[in-house]
């Protein structure tokens, strides 16, 4: 069975910070025409619709700017002097109060309205063999985007609470209620960054049912409570819950820790802000660049040309200064798996060496780091030996794991380059290679 939900294991964390972080700030700014109780120009691109709201800054309600500062200093101080109380409830409460005793629906202040009560009708959707397969292309890949979407919020939340999240099962539900919702005439549901953020404090899953249990009863019972709700005060709730998603030092850390980290999750920010309100191109650019950068990683691993050091082991001679092996002998080390994307690398970079030295007699190539050997990594090990050999230098090999000698055996390499050039250890190699060196000379 396909497991579609592994598909988010290739966003990176750079990636996803880059993306959270940018989601977030469209979300808090795209509450500044409600906070400041001005109407909200529509467009195609939204940082145009944002800097559009300078021109409207002088139809701000004042009383509506009101409600939105003071929910903010509310929420703040519940969250610094009384971090236990439910200060979000408490405070749309108070303000709901205020904003049905002073008239704020009648005076042209913006409120939620009129919501109607009950439950939307139940009803098998109507539709033709046709119509699915005309729309089921389309529909899965809403379906994957709406996931990576709110699965990109909920990984990083998992990570900063250290609770366990299961992205397979995540989806078996997000799919179950995107059916659901088929079934009573509603938009396809999905996961929410401001939802997120706000029950981020939340220790259980139990926290859902209850929120799910009280959205319920008040569709049921008190829709009519919510008529005064100030849209302003929504609109703080919302601005200060994802505030909490936004972390500028984690572009910091991506960088200090790879440039190459570093640049995606500045890329996917950026590509998030400008394609926004359709972030999920940003996301997409995030992750095909952050592929790319690791393809290129993986083509370029590192290589070491190898001196002794005076600890008696084999160690990276230009990080240590360390001289030459033997006039005569060469080391290498290759810190990646020898295939087809770095077999020629690894091809180049045993060239330069046998050219940079006319003397060289030996080739010791420390494998401690390959870890994989395919059909590409083993012609270019049998070319490699041809030449060599036809130029009077043979290549040996020290520290091969287990799986890779196994496809030396199955392919005839073994036998090509000899046993007596494979050898368990360094100091083995070394011993060997310098006492064949010195009986050459006499």
């Amino acid at each position: 069975m396909l497991r579609l939900g592994v598909l988010l294991n290739f966003l990176s964390y750079p990636v996803l910070m880059g993306f959270i972080n940018a989601a977030a700030l469209i979300i808090g700014l795209s509450q500044l025409p409600a906070l400041l109780g001005t109407p909200a120009q529509q467009s195609e691109h939204f940082l145009v619709a944002i800097w559009n709201v300078n021109s409207n800054l002088h139809l701000t309600n004042g009383v509506s700017l009101a409600f939105g500062i003071s929910a903010i200093a509310m929420l703040a101080s519940f969250k610094r002097f009384a971090p236990r109380f439910p200060g979000v409830l408490i405070t749309m409460i108070l303000l709901t109060g205020i904003s049905a005793a002073i008239g704020y629906a009648e005076m042209g202040g913006s409120v939620v309205g009129e919501i109607p009560r009950g439950l939307p009708p139940f009803e098998i959707p109507s539709g033709n063999w046709q119509t699915i397969v005309t729309l089921l292309p389309a529909g899965f890949v809403l379906a994957l985007i709406s996931f990576m979407e709110a699965m990109s919020s909920a990984k990083v939340i998992a990570l900063r609470t250290r609770q366990r999240w299961n992205q397979n099962r995540e989806l078996v539900a997000q799919g179950l209620a995107k059916v659901a919702s088929a079934f009573c005439h509603s938009m396809p549901v999905s996961g929410s960054f401001s939802r997120s953020a706000l029950n981020a404090n939340a220790r259980t899953n139990i926290s859902s049912v209850v929120a799910a249990i009280a959205v319920l009863l008040t569709l049921l019972l008190f829709t009519s409570l919510l008529y005064h709700v100030p849209k302003s005060a929504l609109a703080a709730i919302i601005m200060i819950a994802v505030v909490g998603l936004i972390d500028l030092r984690a572009f910091l850390n991506a960088w200090r820790a790879n440039r190459s980290d570093g640049i995606a999750a500045i890329v996917t920010f950026v590509a998030t802000l400008g394609f926004a309100p359709y972030i999920q191109n940003g996301i997409v650019t995030g992750a095909l660049l952050s592929l790319g950068l690791l393809l290129y990683s993986m083509m370029r691993p590192r290589v070491s040309v190898l001196g002794l050091h005076a600890d008696g082991e084999l160690r990276d001679a230009r990080l240590f200064n360390l001289a030459p092996l033997h006039p005569q002998l060469g080391a290498l080390r290759f810190d990646g798996s020898l295939h087809f994307v770095t077999s020629s690398y690894f091809e180049d970079a045993l060239v330069r060496m046998e050219q940079g030295n006319v003397k060289l007699r030996y080739v010791l190539v420390q494998c401690n780091g390959i870890n994989d050997l395919d059909a590409s990594g083993v012609e270019v090990l049998r070319n490699l030996g041809e030449r060599f050999r036809k130029n009077g230098i043979v290549l040996t090999f020290t520290g091969l794991k287990q799986q890779v000698r196994v496809v030396l055996d199955r392919t005839g390499l073994t036998e090509q380059i000899g046993l007596e050039n494979i050898f368990a250890t360094d100091e083995h190699a070394l011993s060997e290679l310098n006492r064949r060196l010195a009986q050459s000379q006499h």
